[in-house]
């Protein structure tokens, strides 16, 4: 066994060393791999930044009530006496009361506005019109600069993340949304999560101006759960299920941005996986070609240390050990520039509301991780065939191959 082990080792120092005459080719195998592990990581970085954007957004603490059978604020409608109902019930709703006894809740209605962004280049972005009580009900949401926008007035508030993206947006500047103006007097942060990507107003403003008269797309309440949030939402939803007319259903903020969060990642991985997954056959194929290309050149070495009594083992390890290493060269380039690229990187896509959302993507240690196993397969797989073929590599031809570049 241990005369295998020295045998194995030497092999490997010879296939090492001659990386420099096999440079070229070497090196394409390299980079494919690389770009197989950036490829992949930055799906999967896109997908990990819109998820931390949605969960950033939610809080268990705060009830999103849905009216339509739908969970989702797109195609939802609360009537006006429900929301009568619910203010005038006690705190047995589990809805917590404010300073002034009221229900700790907003009306909300989303309405998708059209942004110019540069020349000719139009977004959509959600101007989301709410309660007063709205703001106070985003516990990362805070003010960077400027005041809140005023009841009844055409004033916006503007995520950080919008203002940041698209000129126009500056505190004091007027903007036009539909068909009227409306003037910013603030910017708001919450800690990159999707609200950052919303514009605000008052909701009377926002029904006013687009002609939404009396609609309200959901409701968000504080629970009032004592420690227990679990426990009042339970309790609002009973009290919801009692209320005539049209169904109305009352989900977590959590809940509701995770079940976003899970459909467009599903997307992207929908997307990024079989790519990806069509780029490792190619480099792996790429591998098995560098391999063999490898043994062809090395095929006198070989035989001479097979005649010196080397083992069919130490070939076939020391050639899949050749081939892992290279991919691992490769698996790190590739972690590496994917890290550079796309940690941070700035991306949109469409939200629960089809309108843009802005979120940064984050190359994790899972993604890092996931991205790194496609690599090392690629050498593992890649050098299985070539590493056997160096096992089963006929003495006899590659000596006479020798021998005919002796006599030449």
């Amino acid at each position: 066994m241990s005369s295998t082990l020295k045998q194995t080792f030497l092999m490997i120092r010879v296939n090492l060393g001659s990386l420099p005459r096999r440079l070229w080719i070497s090196l394409s195998m390299v980079l494919s791999v690389a770009l197989v592990v950036a490829v992949l990581s930055g799906f999967l970085a896109m997908a990990r930044g819109f998820e931390a954007a949605l969960a950033g957004a939610g809080s268990a603490d705060i009830a999103v009530i849905l009216g339509g059978g739908t969970n989702q604020e797109t195609g939802s409608e609360v009537p006006a006496e429900a929301i009568r109902s619910l203010a005038a019930m006690s705190g047995e709703t589990g809805i917590a009361r404010d300073g002034a006894s009221n229900p700790a809740l907003s009306r909300e209605t989303v309405v998708p506005v059209d942004v110019r962004q540069g020349e000719g280049v139009e977004q959509t972005l959600s101007l989301r019109g709410m309660d007063p009580a709205g703001p106070g009900l985003r516990e990362r949401a805070r003010l960077s600069r400027g005041r809140l926008f005023s009841q009844g007035a055409r004033e916006i508030v503007v995520g950080a993340r919008i203002a940041d993206t698209f000129p126009g947006f500056a505190v004091g500047d007027t903007i036009r949304l539909g068909a009227l103006d409306w003037r910013i007097v603030g910017h708001f942060t919450s800690d990159g999560s999707a609200f950052e990507s919303e514009i605000w107003a008052d909701l009377e403003a926002v029904q006013s101006a687009f002609d939404r008269q009396g609609q309200v797309q959901s409701l968000r309440a504080r629970l009032n759960g004592e420690g227990d949030p679990a426990r009042a939402l339970a309790a609002l939803r009973d009290r919801l299920s009692a209320l005539p007319g049209t169904p109305l259903v009352a989900v977590s903020e959590i809940e509701l941005y995770a079940g976003q969060a899970e459909r467009t990642e599903s997307l992207i991985r929908l997307f990024g996986w079989p790519i990806a997954l069509l780029m490792a056959i190619g480099a792996a194929a790429g591998a098995l070609n560098t391999m063999m290309s490898s043994i062809s050149d090395r095929s006198v070495e070989i035989a001479t240390l097979r005649l010196l009594g080397f083992a069919r083992l130490p070939a076939l390890v020391a050639t899949w050990v050749e081939a892992v290493l290279l991919s691992v060269a490769g698996t790190g380039l590739g972690v590496l520039g994917s890290k550079l690229a796309f940690d941070g990187w700035q991306a949109s896509t469409m939200g629960g509301n089809t309108t843009r959302m802005a979120f940064q993507l984050d190359v994790t240690p899972d993604v890092v991780f996931t991205a790194g196993l496609l690599g090392l397969a690629i050498g593992i797989l890649g050098g299985a065939l070539p590493a056997i073929a160096a096992a089963r590599l006929p003495l006899t031809s590659a000596l006479q191959a020798r021998g005919e570049i002796a006599l030449r």
